[in-house]
């Protein structure tokens, strides 16, 4: 598999640069999410970070690599909302 040294900003791992492994597309993942274990015992905190290009180029406007930026709030996003897979309005029970 290939690596690649992706950049990581913002939270507690601000500045530092980790191998990445790449997808079959050749882009690391979307989001990067880092278990970090609880002193007391609980359950582990999970660290999020969102890919986003470090630079573009000039002519074609294509990424010239990628970053890591923290997301605080973590929340997951899964890909396009499709049309058809909204969930339907709650019904009234028929009296």
């Amino acid at each position: 598999m290939k690596s690649e040294d992706t950049p990581f900003e913002g939270g507690p791992m601000d500045g530092r640069v980790l191998p990445v492994l790449l997808g079959p597309t050749g882009h690391p993942p979307k989001t990067y999410r880092i278990p970090v274990p609880d002193p007391a015992g609980g359950p582990p905190t999970v660290l999020v970070y969102r890919r986003v290009p470090r630079g573009h180029s000039r002519r074609l406007g294509l990424p010239k690599g990628w970053k890591y930026v923290y997301d605080p709030e973590g929340e997951t996003h899964r890909g396009p909302k499709w049309p058809w897979s909204r969930t339907a309005p709650p019904t009234e029970p028929n009296e």
